[in-house]
């Protein structure tokens, strides 16, 4: 059983940490597009990013920094252009807020990070942007995770933030996070942006070494729709100001510090795969059997990415023979003698033979859970099993509808 509970506060739950969320004008639409995390003091930073190597001249920024300066203060994330595939312009750009915030908090340029999300190609309404960054400096608040985690949306229906509490050395610890993303989601990342916040003490290596497990365990276990974006950015602070002993090896402290910045990625990964552009239901895939934890993962991924399984439970149909299908070509060695499906509580595959079941039934299980109505949530639970070996992995995406194509056909226009 863990030993942390859910708290209010998204990345203002941490000690020491400020944020804001503002309508600066960038999107047309008048909504919220302009956010703002503060650390009262400098945070040990980690990040991951996309592997496109079409990058947001953020994404590119950000790598910079953090390889010149682990310590960092600030996160800056705009909604509405991309600044992907803008060139040298669009990277002035991202340098000029940098400096048009440094000099509004008073800090190092370099001891921002920047984050963009929108429309590829956009460069940032830059005038938009001068006039707003007084503003979201104002607007900060040790109450404000609320107006940032709203701020950095795009087509997203709703915001996705966590704040979860324990105790290390006898004093309370928490990690806070937000995250969006909706479509053009897939590992490696996933369009993703999501910021952590932490205030207990770790070093630097060991901070970066946690994020990165903690993001092969969630964000990039994710799969709405095959695409990798040119933006996806997880960056997380940790502070210290929770004043426990510095965590520098993976201790017993490490290990639990690590388990709830995984739970808080994965909470956010699963709402990003629930909140899929056009979906009705999230997706969970779990993979047993295989030699290793990569392999079930791999296994995991490619089911849940497949089209044709997602498909077929946006229409109710039990079609198991996609999901087997799927399986067999995910790269992964296996028996097929060894093969089991298992669709909720229906077994429709063992041995690799086809097992007869209730149809209906299992059609009006994927009806219940596109309701919410089955098990906890909304969730479609594929458990398959590919051997005896001992690896064990887990993926998350969502049913493919007629609405996401149209979301997507209409983007630009």
């Amino acid at each position: 059983m863990n030993d942390w509970q859910v708290i209010s506060g998204g990345v203002t739950a941490p000690r020491g940490f400020q944020a804001a969320g503002i309508t600066a004008g960038l999107k047309p639409s008048g909504a919220p597009d302009l956010a703002l995390i503060l650390s009262d003091t400098e945070a040990i930073a980690a990040g991951v990013f996309t592997t496109s190597v079409v990058r947001a001249a953020c994404v590119d920024y950000c790598r910079q920094v953090l390889q010149e300066r682990p310590s960092i203060r600030a996160i800056l994330c705009n909604a509405g252009q991309a600044n992907a595939a803008t060139g040298e312009l669009g990277l002035q750009d991202a340098l000029e807020c940098a400096d048009l915030l440094a000099k509004e908090l008073n800090i190092p340029p370099d001891g921002i990070l920047l984050a963009s999300t929108g429309v590829i190609g956009q460069r940032i309404r830059m005038e938009a942007m001068r006039s707003g960054i007084p503003q979201v400096v104002k607007a900060l608040s040790p109450d404000g995770g609320d107006a940032a985690a709203k701020a950095i949306v795009t087509t997203d229906l709703v915001t996705k933030s966590i704040a979860l509490e324990t105790t290390i050395d006898g004093r309370p610890v928490r990690i806070g996070g937000i995250a969006k993303g909706s479509g053009m989601i897939h590992p490696n990342m996933a369009t993703m942006l999501s910021f952590v916040t932490c205030d207990a003490a770790v070093s630097t290596h060991l901070w970066q070494e946690m994020l990165t497990r903690a993001a092969n365990k969630s964000f990039n276990q994710i799969t709405v729709d095959g695409d990798t974006s040119t933006n996806d950015a997880l960056i997380a602070l940790a502070n210290g100001e929770s004043r426990t002993k510095a965590i520098t090896e993976m201790d017993k402290n490490g290990e639990k510090l690590e388990g709830m910045l995984t739970e808080v990625c994965q909470y956010l990964a699963k709402s990003i795969a629930r909140d899929g552009e056009g979906a009705t239901c999230l997706v969970e895939v779990k993979v047993s059997g295989a030699l290793d934890e990569e392999s079930a993962g791999k296994v995991a991924k490619t089911i849940v990415g497949s089209s044709l399984v997602k498909s077929a439970i946006f229409g109710r149909d039990p079609n198991w023979g996609r999901i087997a299908g799927a399986a067999g070509r995910a790269g992964v060695q296996f028996n097929q003698d060894n093969l089991r499906i298992q669709l909720g509580e229906f077994v429709l595959m063992e041995n690799g033979q086809p097992i007869a079941f209730d149809r209906q039934a299992a059609s009006n299980y994927l009806k219940q859970a596109a309701a919410g109505a089955y098990l906890k949530e909304d969730t479609v639970l594929i458990q398959v099993c590919i051997g005896n070996g001992s690896g064990f992995g887990i993926a998350w995406g969502c049913d493919l509808s007629y609405d996401y194509v149209k979301i997507n056909a209409e983007y630009t226009t």
